[in-house]
């Protein structure tokens, strides 16, 4: 069973986690379309290709387990001047499904200010941004970042980035298109929130335009902290009925640290849902006015730093609750969630990481028996 998402929680995670920065050393890591952007840079004019991808076996207690070549992505970035960048993320997902994830625009009007255009991810979170499988320990990404989120969320739009070095600040912001919240029937829900409105740019519904935003501090030698937010509202038809859409704001909170053989990360987020019992007296739907969750994550490479493997030990704790405020509905104690994850990433080479570990989630409802799980997988990223 889990206890109640509170401020004391609210405030152990935000203070706990800067807390981390007596010592350390500066690791800015890239992610995907950063490592593309930065190999670009070192060229005049032209085209590189990189790619990640991951092989997952899932075996849930007292039940089949699941094979799946989970994810395959193929990174394409061409350069067409010293200015103008392309960048595009093609996926398939369990070998049948194919997505495209990213693909916009980076003209750098300097070495530190950007203007982008296109399909982004939302900088929210860590996993939203940094999702690599060997960016991250545990063979599945945490669950915060699927149900909360939501993990991979990404939407057209226009915006600036670009980092301000005397500050040590990386910062981005964007208005972007929202969520689909309608089409002819509702299509959120209390279980994963927002999760089911994700419209990935296809053939997106616009109604409202939505502002993302993300600062990123990195001033502490091995630390980095992020702030981000996002507030809009949901997309609906124009021959939606009233209650078609809702209102989001989303605040999230996060921070990385290294030091030597130690890492540790942590993030909280806070959605506030408006207008969700004039949706859900609509659709019929159990949607949530509030969702929030946090987690933190603690691990140890056992191998010395100068070895050219790592082999890190891990431990997080997840606690999330995408019913964390209701409004006109009855709260469901079973969307208060809570994970255990405790596993091993042996890197065995850079860009090259084999995952084992052990899962035990729980939830809210009195009595209710908690799921356990055993998970392995392999992963790449080049």
């Amino acid at each position: 069973m889990t206890n109640k998402i509170t401020l004391k929680n609210l405030l152990i995670a935000c203070f706990l986690m800067p807390s981390l920065s007596f010592f350390g050393q500066d690791t800015l890591q890239l992610n995907g379309n950063q490592k593309i952007i930065s190999v670009l840079d070192g060229v005049q004019k032209g085209l590189t290709i990189g790619g990640y991808g991951e092989i997952t076996y899932n075996q849930p207690s007292g039940k089949n387990g699941e094979l799946d070549v989970q994810r395959l992505v193929i990174l394409f970035g061409y350069k067409f001047d010293d200015r103008v960048q392309m960048v595009t993320e093609i996926e398939f997902e369990h070998v049948k499904e194919v997505y495209v994830e990213q693909a916009f625009i980076n003209y750098s009007l300097t070495d530190n200010f950007n203007l982008r255009g296109g399909l982004m991810l939302v900088p929210m979170g860590i996993i939203n941004e940094y999702h690599e499988p060997t960016t991250y320990n545990g063979v599945e990404r945490p669950s915060l970042d699927n149900k909360v989120i939501p993990t991979t969320w990404r939407e057209i739009g226009f915006g600036v980035s670009g980092r301000i070095n005397s500050a040590s600040i990386r910062y981005q912001a964007y208005i972007m298109n929202g969520f689909s919240s309608y089409t002819d029937k509702g299509i959120l829900k209390g279980s994963n929130g927002l999760r089911s409105g994700r419209q990935k740019g296809a053939e997106s519904t616009v109604s409202d335009f939505n502002f993302a935003a993300k600062v990123e501090y990195y001033g502490i030698p091995g630390l980095r902290l992020g702030l981000a937010s996002y507030t809009g509202r949901t997309q609906a038809p124009d021959d939606a009925p009233k209650g078609a859409d809702i209102g989001v704001s989303m605040l999230g909170f996060d921070a990385r640290y290294v030091k030597q053989q130690f890492s540790a990360r942590g993030q909280y987020i806070y959605t506030s849902l408006d207008d969700t019992k004039a949706y859900n007296d609509l659709t019929g739907a159990d949607l949530g006015s509030a969702m929030s969750g946090y987690y933190a994550e603690v691990a140890y490479n056992v191998l010395p730093v100068a070895h050219r493997q790592k082999l890190d030990l891990f431990v997080r704790y997840e606690n999330f609750d995408t019913h964390a405020e209701v409004d006109g509905i009855t709260e469901n104690d079973t969307f208060h969630r809570s994970e255990w994850t405790t596993g091993v990433s042996y890197h065995i080479a850079p860009g090259a990481v084999f995952k084992i570990d052990y899962q035990n989630k729980a939830t809210a409802l009195d009595g209710s028996d908690d799921a356990k799980q055993f998970n392995v997988g392999l992963g790449f990223w080049f």
